[in-house]
């Protein structure tokens, strides 16, 4: 179960608190003119709509999530990628930010996420969203091969691979409950204020 973050109001929260909160890998949700941290998972069930992706694009990054860590969808991915799209890249915990790739990390997920139903649609005639999982799945272990898949255009294919699956296993597994699920005790260096 998830401990739910009260709601704050906007103005009265500072840039520090702002920074720990998204720290702890919350998401920033605004409703009724209050800012309401919520974790990615809880966003995902509240319906919390997207600021930077597309809708289309968030049911592709589901999809593609859904692929490389089921559960990804209900653990929040495409809230927690919407939302660290839209700070800025010092304060992002996106796999980009760790691999000094240059911000804004907007264009690389619209890049990727273009490219991989581009190629969806060459392949199949299909969105990847719409794949079934046998295809889906060997599209997306295209992806991670050493030779880009055929028809494969943009950002290096085995790149937004391994970037889209860190944040998938950031946001499934890179909590205490995530490692609970693992059956791995949680040793952080600085334990969080609350519970995520």
């Amino acid at each position: 179960m998830v401990t739910r973050i009260p709601p704050m109001v906007a103005a009265d929260q500072g840039r520090r608190d702002f920074l720990r909160d998204a720290g702890l890998g919350l998401v920033a949700v605004h409703a009724g003119g209050a800012l309401a941290w919520l974790s990615p998972a809880e966003a995902h069930a509240a319906g919390a709509p997207p600021k930077v992706l597309s809708a289309s694009e968030v049911t592709t990054l589901e999809a593609l999530g859904e692929v490389l860590l089921p559960g990804a969808r209900e653990a929040g991915i495409s809230q927690f990628v919407d939302h660290h799209l839209g700070v800025a890249a010092a304060d992002s915990l996106l796999m980009l930010r760790y691999m000094d790739w240059p911000a804004p990390y907007a264009g690389f997920y619209k890049a990727g996420l273009a490219a991989l139903n581009a190629l969806s649609l060459a392949q199949h005639r299909r969105p990847f969203a719409s794949l079934g999982a046998a295809e889906a799945e060997a599209l997306v272990r295209g992806l991670g091969a050493p030779k880009p898949p055929s028809g494969w255009s943009g950002i290096p294919a085995s790149l937004f691979y391994f970037v889209v699956r860190s944040d998938a296993v950031d946001v499934v597994y890179g909590t205490m409950k995530g490692f609970e699920r693992l059956n791995m005790p949680y040793m952080p260096h600085i334990p969080p204020v609350k519970p995520w």
